[in-house]
């Protein structure tokens, strides 16, 4: 692994120090926001697990190395270049092999995290099954990782762009755990409550780091969805957001646009017509993901794999 890993220094001292570590994805960086609002947001992330107690670890691919823990210079280079390729599982040895720049997915991250011993990650929301997946197979790779990788996520919920539904669906097929923190409802990204139920409410991080370490005790391998739900002022109204989706999706099936292109001009869409009040709200679903996630990390820390639960 030394040949395809790099950590930076702040990491390796985490590691050294046996602090906790919480993994950060960059194709946030480089697919989700606009500059320069990417990159303020991405250090105020990291700033936020920094005064949560954690060591955050920004994850990208650069120079034929996964880095696990990015530089100033790195993460303005994520927000800037505009051939930064948006890497999954399936994309990873490529990126790696050529040498060129790669932003990490939810699934992408979930590997590099697991491979670097990091047992919490932060994302704004995972990717799921894409509507219209009955006819176009679209089915994001995030939830086949998240059956196979042993990866707490933390996220607003799925995107809103997604079939909830059916996301949830699969995820319950593959034995994938889905919780409600401090809320029987899975969140939607941009608003608290999808209209769908998470699988286990729980309140608190120290009661989310028990039912994960209790999971992986037993050998259940795979990750855990923490729907962590934006605070009441940051939502946006759901029928709004409902509707404006709607208009997003049919503007995109009309242009043809399709496969990894679909989200990022959707978001894009999105912010666009509620006149940049959806880029303020995916700021605000991350920073407040990034507090759960040092905690998290934090309780997880203080119940080690072999203590009991």
């Amino acid at each position: 692994m030394q040949r395809h890993i790099s950590f930076s220094d702040e990491v390796i001292h985490a590691r050294a120090a046996g602090r906790p570590v919480v993994a950060l994805e960059s194709t946030i960086i480089s697919h989700g926001m606009p500059y320069p609002q990417n990159v303020q947001t991405a250090r105020e992330v990291e700033q936020i697990i920094r005064d949560g107690g954690a060591v955050p670890a920004t994850i990208a691919v650069i120079d034929g190395k996964i880095r696990i823990g990015l530089s100033e210079t790195e993460l303005e280079m994520l927000g800037t270049a505009p051939d930064a390729m948006k890497v999954s599982r399936r994309d990873l040895p490529y990126v790696l092999a050529s040498g060129k720049l790669g932003a990490t997915t939810v699934a992408a991250t979930m590997i590099c995290a697991h491979l670097a011993g990091i047992e919490v990650f932060v994302t704004g929301g995972i990717g799921g099954v894409h509507r219209g997946a009955e006819t176009s197979f679209d089915i994001s790779a995030d939830l086949q990782e998240l059956a196979r990788t042993s990866v707490a996520v933390v996220c607003a919920g799925a995107k809103s762009i997604l079939d909830i539904g059916l996301t949830l669906e699969y995820l319950e097929t593959h034995g994938v755990p889905v919780v409600g923190v401090g809320q029987d409802a899975f969140p939607a990204f941009f608003t608290r409550d999808s209209g769908f139920k998470a699988d286990f409410r729980l309140d608190g991080a120290d009661d989310i780091a028990a039912f994960i370490r209790t999971k992986w005790q037993l050998g259940l391998a795979g990750g855990i969805v923490v729907g962590n739900p934006l605070p009441e002022a940051d939502a946006m109204p759901k029928s709004e957001i409902d509707g404006i989706t709607e208009q997003a999706l049919k503007e995109a099936d009309d242009r043809g646009i399709a496969g990894k292109a679909v989200t990022p001009f959707l978001l894009d869409r999105i912010k666009q017509l509620t006149g940049g009040r959806s880029l303020a709200t995916n700021i605000a679903l991350v920073k407040n993901n990034a507090k759960l996630g040092a905690a998290l990390a934090l309780a997880l820390h203080a119940q080690p794999p072999g203590a009991a639960a």
